[in-house]
């Protein structure tokens, strides 16, 4: 193999891994997290959900998950519902955004959910594209995308995995030692 054919090969391999691997896109930490109003529901009742009104009792986890009531999305609420008094001792409300329908959210909230934690409708993909969450193996779904947002709209923290074992973020720093810098300066 020639010189030209070798630069060509080793261009080629590495183009090709290049687009073999996801791209996580998230908002940077200390960015201004983009406000928004969705329909939820929180054990199966519904409500509209406003972070701007969230913000104001604590810091917010939002996730986002690819489907309800998949194998994986199902693994990643359950793991969510047991660690709803970490963090309720942090003073962080819980969200989760996908696509689905508000009559199948209601369901999910309430089983998979085990009605611990609010997960809203966004099948407009308004909120899955302002956080930088759509999937780019399935554009109609999210990837798993969590923030921790301050109280004063800064993201504090971002995680993207494509395991939904390691989404919940009981792993956090912030979740063992509290968050940092969340509350609000009367």
């Amino acid at each position: 193999m020639n010189t030209a054919s070798m630069k060509r090969a080793i261009i080629g391999s590495l183009l090709g891994a290049a687009i073999a691997v996801p791209a996580y896109a998230s908002l940077m930490i200390g960015a201004k997290a983009p406000m928004f109003t969705a329909q939820a529901s929180l054990g199966g009742k519904e409500f509209k959900f406003t972070l701007a009104d969230a913000l104001k009792k604590g810091p917010v986890v939002l996730y986002f998950y690819p489907a309800a009531f998949t194998p994986g999305c199902t693994i990643e609420a359950h793991n969510f519902a047991e660690a709803m008094d970490q963090y309720t001792a942090a003073g962080a409300t819980v969200i989760g955004v996908s696509h689905d329908p508000i009559d199948k959210l209601d369901k999910f909230s309430d089983s998979e959910c085990r009605g611990k934690f609010a997960v809203a409708a966004d099948a407009d993909q308004s909120i899955m594209k302002s956080y930088d969450a759509v999937s780019s193996a399935n554009p109609e779904r999210a990837d798993r995308t969590s923030y921790v947002i301050a109280p004063t709209g800064e993201i504090l923290y971002t995680f993207t995995t494509a395991s939904p074992t390691t989404t919940c973020p009981t792993r956090w720093p912030w979740c063992r030692n509290g968050p940092p810098s969340t509350r609000r300066a009367d």
